[in-house]
């Protein structure tokens, strides 16, 4: 019995592991965020096998459930629609039940937009703090924002950060008042067929967004 967190395509379907896909056949059980992209990667693939919800909405709900299924010997495999599931995802709070149950489990490593950005964005990547979405509200963002600099202060860091379209220019806008003079990289749509990357000062970035349609996944880069 094992729980196997399995890294998906974040654009390109190319980019999935000989090993992913092995792990995808042979399992019990897929648990999918979303079982309707899933089952596009799977047909895609010719894999068919049984799936099941689980996202941020019904995950505690769901754990005891897979625990048990766990325990009876059955192999189940944990996917999110892109990337590496607990990342920004789904999944932590299962993992931590099952290494709390001696349940093994094993990561099969894959595509990842926090380092296909950092990579290609020509800032160092010596050191980095991915901080997943900002949250919501000016005043909690300008306090994490705050003891951000603190840090970065003492240690130069690269930080990296998720953002959505719609909360794309409102997001810069708050980086650009807490760290003016940094460079920033925004990666647009990494691996698909519009991946773009804007690179520059943090002003000059904001200023070519904000003549820009914005459409996609966004991944920021940024270095003061």
């Amino acid at each position: 019995m094992a729980l196997y967190l399995i890294a998906t395509p974040i654009g390109n379907l190319a980019d999935i592991s000989q090993r992913a896909l092995e792990t995808l056949e042979r399992v019990d059980l897929i648990l999918a965020e979303d079982t309707r992209r899933t089952g596009l990667l799977l047909n895609y693939f010719t894999i068919k096998q049984k799936m099941l919800s689980f996202h941020e909405h019904n995950e505690v709900a769901r754990i005891d459930g897979v625990l048990n299924l766990l325990r009876e010997g059955k192999d189940i495999a944990i996917v999110t629609d892109a990337g590496m599931p607990t990342i920004s995802d789904p999944g932590f709070k299962l993992v931590r039940a099952a290494i709390e149950q001696n349940i093994k489990v094993e990561p099969i490593p894959g595509p990842s937009a926090v380092l296909t950005a950092l990579a290609a964005s020509g800032l160092p990547t010596d050191r980095f703090l991915f901080l997943g979405y900002l949250p919501k509200g000016a005043g909690k963002t300008q306090r994490l924002l705050d003891n951000i600099q603190k840090i970065i202060e003492i240690l130069p860091t690269t930080l990296i950060f998720f953002e959505s379209p719609h909360r794309l220019l409102k997001t810069i806008s708050a980086l650009k008042t807490a760290f003016p003079a940094s460079q920033l990289v925004v990666a647009k749509e990494l691996t698909k067929a519009h991946e773009e990357f804007i690179r520059g000062s943090i002003a000059e970035v904001l200023e070519k967004l904000e003549q820009s349609n914005l459409k996609g996944e966004y991944t920021l880069v940024l270095r003061q």
